[in-house]
């Protein structure tokens, strides 16, 4: 029957198992790569399409980036103006109160002071509410402020804040009036009226405007969510099985080496016959 022969020229033997010795190194030095890399296509070196499709997508993600730091910092600013709002609202209620109570006619002048010390007080708690309503620089509240926009895809389109200076026009309006009199106290009720329409307006069209921020923010977020998932099925290695397939090829290597050191011994048990 035809075999393999022996010869002292060529070492059969230890040419295939250098061979196979060859495939082992190879085969070891991607599972160990996987392994220190946690990639299964880390460099275009593995797989220049899958790599060129996965660097694609971190382009994209890289946009979407800043396209949630945009919509970040819009929702911030909706936050903020929101919580301004509720807070004048509230203290405009308050001095509906107070403001009635001056134009009672009836009562004394040491009980108009006190009043008017409160009515005082809180209008200027509602200035400082509107001059601290800030975000990054950013106060919807003030004098003649300007609407913003803040993008909502990658597409570069925007989603708007508008301005809520019509607040700070009705408040300064409001708080040129006087309550030392029955009769001003009567005008600055009327005033009052006036701004106070002015907030439920602004806390109506900024609750809006964030709500919508906010549900473009978080629809951005699942995608961005979703496409990291996509990415790391496209190039992330499997840890466990990349490290088992470690051990088992550092044993094959093991074995290959051994294989080799025999067949490189045939040729000189050929020779020791002739001893």
């Amino acid at each position: 029957m035809a075999g393999i022969s022996n010869s002292v020229n060529t070492n059969v033997g230890a040419l295939l198992a250098l061979s196979s010795l060859r495939n082992t190194q190879t085969a070891l030095n991607i599972a160990s790569k996987q392994v220190q890399t946690g990639y299964r296509v880390a460099d275009a070196a593995d797989d220049a399409s899958t790599f060129s499709v996965a660097q694609g997508i971190r382009g994209n993600l890289q946009a979407f980036s800043a396209v949630q730091g945009s919509l970040a910092n819009g929702v911030g600013l909706g936050t903020v103006t929101q919580s301004a709002l509720t807070n004048i609202s509230d203290l405009a209620g308050n001095l509906q109160a107070k403001i009635t109570q001056l134009a009672d006619g009836s009562i004394g002048n040491s009980q108009r002071t006190i009043y008017a010390a409160d009515f005082n007080a809180m209008t200027n708690q509602i200035s400082n509410f509107i001059a601290q309503a800030s975000y990054n620089g950013t106060n919807l509240l003030s004098n003649n402020s300007a609407a913003k926009t803040f993008l909502a895809d990658t597409s570069a389109t925007t989603l708007t804040m508008a301005s809520q200076s019509s607040v700070f026009t009705a408040f300064t309006t409001f708080a040129a009036s006087t309550v030392g009199t029955v009769t001003a106290a009567t005008a600055a009720l009327t005033s009052l009226t006036t701004f106070a329409n002015a907030v439920a307006t602004s806390l109506g069209s900024n609750a809006s405007d964030t709500r919508s921020m906010s549900l473009q923010s978080n629809f951005v977020n699942s995608v961005v969510d979703a496409t990291i998932t996509g990415l790391g099925a496209v190039v992330d290695a499997d840890i466990g099985k990349a490290a088992a397939s470690v051990q088992a090829l550092q044993v094959r290597q093991q074995l290959g080496i051994q294989s080799l050191s025999i067949a490189n011994q045939q040729p000189a048990v050929l020779l020791g016959l002739f001893g």
